[in-house]
């Protein structure tokens, strides 16, 4: 059964929070951080600075890779490496884990081979990245393939449209989960559409891709019906569908990388400088804004932000086992430090299984936030109770 929202979900976070805040041992702790730009990837990089006021820029250093990080990979690589050079630091945490990642790894374990490595959202196949990182977490892109699909299902689309580009397509993660949807869409009986659009990495840049994106929603919406659920694999693309799709009609059941703050802030034109670091008062602002739009029923996310959480969330898990408070690869204690930044929510988390191989890594875990969708009353579609087919664990 859906849960009515209450936003009480989110009502202990300052309070929680500050809990956090209790001192701990730093004494000799350097922790590294490496996310991309605001433009690229603002929530992972908003969760670095929380994680960087929590402890102090004493003892968090902050790093963003370029944005063109395909092209540059070889920055890429030293902006990781770099951070092994301080001789204080104790753990490296990458989010996302683009290009190159696996390669830092390496070369900083040969280096300092007792420097903590953990990769968070990798753009690199999980067992490759797995072989170098002590710990990797990804979005559950299996079970969220599914539950995607049956969401918009449940709401009453008809149509599912997946944006993506080849240099995601390449990526497994993403392959798999769009065989997924593609196969979740032929069960319940829905149309599947797979449209491409510009990879901002390349020469067209994030502003070409959005403006793309601006001008092809009118026409998709216009061939597939205001039935549709649209979903892109690219975060600059978030926001120019959103603003489309608000305006022309569409739905929307989570980002990529889902969060109140993903896309929509720019879509809705509001301004949430007041509320920053405050999930509750985000979360009302932007879920407001889609009713007052006429939105209500059609958008939704997660209540916590992934990007921001994982960023966070892994910098903690890393303090916590530093301090000999946690087990690096227990899910327990992974899920124990995401739930600082988000009081409440539940996270379900699994090892990744190897599709070809059957083989599980033990240090590479998926997770998943239930998904909320906006009205008035909101609600939680109950995603984490809704059990997920085996047959869908094989499609590749």
């Amino acid at each position: 059964m859906k849960k009515l929202l209450g936003l009480l979900l989110a009502a202990a976070m300052i309070v929680s929070l500050a809990a956090c805040a209790s001192p701990v041992d730093t004494d000799g702790v350097h922790i590294g951080i490496v996310t991309g730009s605001v433009s690229q990837s603002e929530d992972d990089r908003r969760g670095a600075e929380a994680f960087q006021a929590k402890y102090g820029e004493d003892v968090v250093t902050l790093a963003i890779y370029p944005d063109q990080f395909t092209e540059e990979l070889e920055t890429t690589i030293q902006t990781i490496v770099n951070l092994s050079d301080d001789p204080q630091m104790k753990a490296i945490i990458i989010n996302q884990a683009v290009p190159g990642t696996t390669e830092a790894f390496r070369q900083i374990k040969e280096r300092r081979p007792d420097i903590i490595c953990i990769a968070g959202e990798s753009h690199e196949d999980l067992p490759e990245i797995g072989s170098a990182a002590d710990l990797v977490t990804n979005n559950n892109f299996v079970d969220r393939g599914y539950h995607i699909i049956n969401t918009a299902r449940e709401l009453g689309c008809d149509t599912f449209v997946h944006i993506s580009f080849p240099r995601h397509m390449a990526y497994e993660t993403m392959s798999r989960r769009v065989a997924i949807m593609r196969a979740a869409c032929e069960e319940f009986g829905m149309e599947f559409v797979l449209e491409t659009a510009p990879d901002p990495t390349t020469d067209v840049g994030v502003a070409g891709a959005q403006a793309y994106i601006l001008e092809k929603v009118p026409e998709w919406v216009e061939t597939y019906g205001v039935n549709a659920a649209y979903f892109c694999t690219n975060d600059a693309h978030t926001e120019p569908l959103l603003k489309q799709l608000i305006e022309y009609g569409g739905y929307f059941i989570e980002a990529d990388l889902p969060s109140p703050l993903m896309g929509y802030p720019g879509a809705l034109g509001i301004d949430l400088t007041e509320e920053a670091g405050d999930f509750e008062k985000i979360l009302a602002k932007v879920e407001q804004a889609v009713v007052e739009k006429g939105g209500a029923g059609r958008f939704g996310t997660w209540a916590f932000s992934y990007g921001y959480v994982t960023t966070a969330g892994l910098a903690q898990h890393a303090m916590n086992v530093i301090n000999g408070e946690s087990e690096l690869q227990n899910m327990e204690d992974i899920a124990k430090a995401y739930g600082e930044f988000t009081p409440a929510a539940e996270w379900s988390g699994s090892n990744y299984t190897d599709a070809t191989t059957g083989v599980k890594l033990d240090n590479v875990f998926l997770v998943y936030q239930d998904t909320y969708i906006m009205g008035d009353p909101g609600y939680f579609m109950g995603t984490p109770g809704n059990e997920v087919p085996e047959k869908y664990y094989t499609i590749k």
